[in-house]
Parts: C-alpha cells; structure tokens; sequence
C-alpha cells in the first residue's frame, strides 16, 4: 500500500503539471495577439498557469521523497488554485457574455458598437493610458496597411476583422458629401491620415473588445476541460493522501492500534467476540 499511494501521488503531480502546459499555451495564445495587446484576461492566466506547474514540480518531488505533509500542502494549494481558476473563468464568461457585431446590408463585415459590451470592459478600454498602449499595437500590427489601399469593390467583397472594421475605416453610415446631416460621432474622429484613421473612434475600442471576447470564448472551453481534469486529479488525491498517512505509520487498513492509549471503540467490543468465540469452540 505504501509504494502503491506513492505511485499515485507521483502521477497526480505529474498529471497536474502536465495539465498546466495547456492552461500557460492558452494564456500564450491570447498574449501572442499582435493586434491589440490586451493582457486584462490573459495575464492572470498566465500566472495561474506557472502557479499551477511550479506546485505541481514541488509535489512531484516530494513524492519521490515519500513526504505525507507535502502531498497535504499541495492539496491546499491545489484546491485554491481550483476555485482561482474557476473564479476566472465565470468572471471572463461575465464580462464577454455582451457584444457581438451588428449587421451591415451589402456588406460582408460587421460593425462594432461600444455600448454593447459591458461596463468593466468599457471602462478598462477608455482609460486613456490603456488605450495609447493598445493603439500602439495596432499600429505596430499594421493591421490597416492592406484596408487603405482598398477600392469601394473591396469593401463590397470583401471581410475585416474586427479591428479592421473598427480601426481601418469610418462607419459606413458616414455620409461626407452632406455637411447638413447629423452623423455618429465618430464620422467626425475619422481621418485619411494613417497614423490617425478612426483610432480615436469608440467603434476601434469595440473591435477590440470584439477580438477579445472571441478569444476568451475559444479558450473558455480548454478552461472547463482543465477544472474538470484538476477536480479530478485533487480528488484521487484525496485518496492518495489518506493511503500515505496509512502506509506511513505502518498500519495496514481495517485494524486496530492496539498499543494505542484510546483504541479504537469498538476494540473491547470485537476483543470480546473474539475470546468467546475461542470458549465455545
């Protein structure tokens, strides 16, 4: 029993710091995003992700050392790590449950409104310190350089992403050749200048929200299957550790401690059973 709860613990750890890898590559893939740079929902991924594989390690060694409090330590820390990861994904399910494109006729892109995400994210994108660091990457990205040079064809033909759609071009509902009209506002943030284009307009901030909400959401899946595997994993550890401080003190299962100061109640009971059993036979 001793060697078999330690084979044990050594795959759990080992399971659980292989299942960290996916969790840090989805955190990687969000951050790997050159377009926008956002980092609100991956960054704590990442961390819970390097969290995940250094206990993880640490466990794996105390096993082949045969330690019992160290199986109970990363057990702990195992489950916090469970309900953080948990807390994380319902919170990214809330703040991205809002959005989506709106549709434009004759055209095959969507459009991007602002105010159809939620408030968190609108307030996190208007901060005006945040939003100089993303424009930066859209520029460096130059996810505009192609859209620029497009005919009136192309934006009949052809589709943009959401950034694109946002950041590349007016809305579509811009009409410059009447002055008398009222339009969006951001009809008038627009610019021919490549380094101003619709940067300032709130609809390039919802093509951002866009893109990363379509990003959380492909991720949110390998985050289910992850909590599921992890739930998994600490509770045949659970077991383990119940097999480890048996097997270290050298007791087998389903006896009593006989030389213990406070045995077990029923000891007196099944010692009695056992003497008249002898008397009668």
């Amino acid at each position: 029993m001793y060697r078999l709860s330690n084979t044990v613990i050594g795959f759990l750890n080992l399971f659980t710091l292989l299942a960290s890898i996916p969790i840090i590559g989805a955190g990687l893939w969000m951050a790997r995003s050159s377009t926008t740079c956002e980092s609100f929902l991956q960054t704590p991924l990442l961390i819970l992700g390097f969290i995940i594989l250094i206990v993880s390690l640490a466990g794996f060694i105390g096993a082949c050392f045969h330690v019992a409090w160290a199986l109970w330590v990363y057990l702990v820390i195992m489950l916090l790590l469970i309900g953080t990861l948990l807390a994380l994904t319902v919170f990214g399910f809330v703040v991205t449950s809002r959005g989506g494109g709106s549709v434009v006729a004759g055209r095959v892109y969507s459009e991007f409104h602002l105010d159809n995400y939620s408030s968190w994210l609108r307030k996190r994108i208007k901060d005006p310190h945040y939003w100089m660091t993303v424009k930066s990457c859209i520029l460096g990205s130059k996810a505009c350089a192609k859209v620029v040079l497009w005919t009136p064809s192309d934006y009949l033909s052809k589709d943009l992403s959401p950034v694109q759609s946002g950041c590349c071009k007016p809305p579509t509902s811009c009409n410059y050749a009447s002055t008398m009209v009222d339009q969006e506002s951001d009809c008038y943030r627009w610019n021919n200048d490549p380094n101003i284009l619709c940067y300032k307009c709130d609809s390039c901030k919802a093509g951002v929200l866009e893109d990363v909400r379509r990003n959380w959401h492909k991720i949110s899946v390998l985050n289910i299957v992850m909590l599921l595997v992890l739930i998994g994993i600490y509770c045949i550890g659970c077991c383990a550790f119940q097999n480890a401080k048996r097997a270290e003190s050298d007791y087998p299962y389903g006896e009593n401690r006989k030389y213990k100061s406070r045995p077990r109640w029923d000891y007196h009971w099944r010692r009695w059973m056992y003497d008249r059993r002898h008397q009668l036979y």
